[in-house]
């Protein structure tokens, strides 16, 4: 239950599912207050374009994403812990297991092995499955690695957890046996504040391995904006849009997992 309250409730707040219940409220009063029906209305799309103003988009962003930036070449750990979220399982039409922008972090984590970073990779997570049955997404990490070279001596499979507190846990369970605690952490930059703190808490020495980064130096601003640029900036756009609500997402993630005592 706490994972379905935990997906849907915040839905109501990010900017798209706020404008929603505004303009719901527009109708209704509309039928009843026409008069005030204006007032939601305009509410909503005030919500709208501030969640899509690049500004704030990149105010946020960056707020996350930069507050582990690896200092030259990462140290070397005892185990590479990748973290799930950015694999589509294989499904008709789909030919194989297909990577979305979070795959980097697969991606990444392969890279490391290569480098020698760490002889061990943990593949973690699980999948909720609205749908129904769906396999882990720790088995398509597998299959991504493997294809990747990483061979399959050196992967541990962690299938079972579906949020980032299991992720922790779960993986101690694998690696605590071993006597490993130094990890390199392999997650999505904007999602490594929040995980860093779990599996800190939970005894881990972490490096954190940031990677699929939104903000970078060149989207900063630094240079000359064209016209063009520029006008474009001024209309919502959608990307602008849902990377502002993986931000909101975290912070509400860490807020809740603070209170739930995991961080």
């Amino acid at each position: 239950m706490f994972l379905f309250l935990s997906k849907l409730l915040p839905v109501f707040i990010y900017p798209l599912g706020l404008a929603c219940v505004l303009l719901v409220i527009s109708l209704v009063l509309a039928w009843w207050q026409p008069r005030l029906a204006a007032i939601p209305t305009a509410l909503a799309l005030v919500v709208l374009i501030i969640a899509t103003m690049p500004a704030v988009n990149t105010a946020l962003l960056k707020s996350l994403e930069w507050r582990h930036l690896p200092e030259g070449v990462l140290p070397p750990g005892e185990a590479i812990v990748i973290l799930g979220g950015g694999l589509k399982y294989r499904e008709q039409p789909r030919p194989m297991v297909e990577v979305t922008e979070a795959g980097d972090r697969v991606l990444y984590g392969a890279k490391l092995y290569h480098q020698n970073r760490a002889p061990l990779i943990v593949a973690s997570g699980g999948r909720i499955g609205w749908q129904g049955e769906e396999p882990p997404e720790s088995a398509d990490m597998v299959e991504l690695l493997t294809m990747l070279g990483v061979p399959k001596a050196a992967i541990l499979e962690e299938p079972a957890s579906l949020n980032t507190y299991q992720n922790a846990l779960y993986s101690k369970d694998l690696l605590e046996p071993q006597g490993i605690r130094r990890i390199l952490l392999v997650t999505s930059a904007l999602h490594m504040p929040r995980a860093v703190a779990i599996f800190a808490k939970l005894g881990f020495e972490v490096i954190p391995a940031p990677t699929d980064f939104v903000i970078t130096d060149g989207g900063l601003g630094g240079g000359e904006q064209t016209l063009a640029g520029t006008l474009l900036d001024l209309w919502p756009d959608t990307g602008r849009l849902a990377s502002t609500t993986d931000a909101i997402k975290e912070y509400i993630g860490m807020f809740v997992y603070r209170l739930r005592g995991w961080l």
